[in-house]
């Protein structure tokens, strides 16, 4: 898998920045009360962060940014790049410095690190089960939802293409997507595509989700460019990816989406869909084991 560098979330920085700010107030409001008053104020420290289980990398620049707001002079080495695959007893960053700042910032840079390398850990376990499929993995690609952890979509997307993912639409007005309850406000899937066709942007594809082949008929007829195939088992997936192709050629990309699990990706990619969405892969990801440890001797 390749490394992903921190530049990738240059666009969203103001994102990124806020997710911090928030964080540290949520815990900093009243400063560190315990290390106030046990720790000397110009007592210096060297740190490690230590993965404590299997995991892939991502977050690293976010450990780096926590440290730099709460504390300047701390310094912190990344050891591990982003994207990577580690062992437990890996040491993914360094850290050195004031160690009230250590202190301060362990609990929100853990707290971001652990979320963001269970998402891409999560992530890379579902593009890896796609590999058996060989052929038709080429083609296909495993993406997230908007099913993120409120406030952390930035850090969320981020971490899947950290583990080898690919985003979906950021949010409300990044793409056309019609849902259910959509068709069910439009008098159906037609009326839907057609008032977004003379509605929305014309650089705009439109996607509709469909749950029967009629649904997907009428989809197809009316002139979708992708199509969601929601909840459908695999014999209707081939039966609706057929009726497709037949239909449309390769003008219109297929997604599914729905009771997606890692054994089923490997056969979905077989049937010829373009997309798998997952939206497990941030509403259900665990956080990863990494623990900061401080080195025993002082820093003179």
């Amino acid at each position: 898998m390749g490394v992903r560098e921190m530049d990738d979330l240059s666009e969203t920085g103001a994102d990124v920045d806020a997710i911090i700010e928030r964080a540290l107030a949520e815990d900093l409001a009243s400063g560190d009360v315990t290390s106030r008053a046990i720790v000397p104020s110009a007592l210096l420290r060297r740190a490690r962060m230590v993965a404590k289980a299997p995991l892939v990398m991502a977050g690293g620049a976010v450990v780096e940014q926590v440290f730099a707001r709460v504390e300047p002079a701390v310094e912190v080495t990344r050891t591990v790049q982003d994207g990577a695959q580690v062992a437990p007893g890996t040491v993914l960053a360094r850290l050195r410095g004031p160690a009230r700042g250590l202190l301060a910032g362990e609990r929100t840079a853990l707290n971001l690190l652990q979320r963001m390398c269970g998402v891409a850990t999560l992530t890379r376990s579902f593009v890896e089960a796609l590999a058996p499929a060989a052929e038709g993995a080429a083609r296909c690609r495993i993406v997230d939802t908007r099913k993120t952890m409120p406030g952390l979509r930035a850090l969320d997307r981020y971490a899947v293409r950290c583990g080898g993912g690919h985003n979906h639409r950021n949010d409300l007005g990044a793409a056309v997507l019609i849902k259910e309850n959509h068709v069910r406000c439009a008098g159906g899937v037609g009326a839907a595509i057609r008032a977004a066709r003379e509605h929305a942007p014309h650089t705009m594809r439109v996607e509709c989700e469909v749950q029967t082949l009629v649904e997907l008929r009428e989809a197809l007829g009316a002139g979708a460019d992708i199509v969601m195939l929601d909840n459908m088992d695999d014999e209707q997936v081939r039966e609706a990816v057929n009726l497709t192709r037949e239909t449309c050629g390769e003008r219109v990309k297929i997604e599914v989406s729905g009771g997606i699990t890692r054994a089923r990706v490997g056969v979905l990619a077989r049937l010829g869909v373009d997309v798998i969405s997952v939206g497990k892969l941030t509403h259900s990801a665990p956080a990863c084991d990494i623990s900061m440890l401080f080195d025993l001797e002082a820093i003179a």
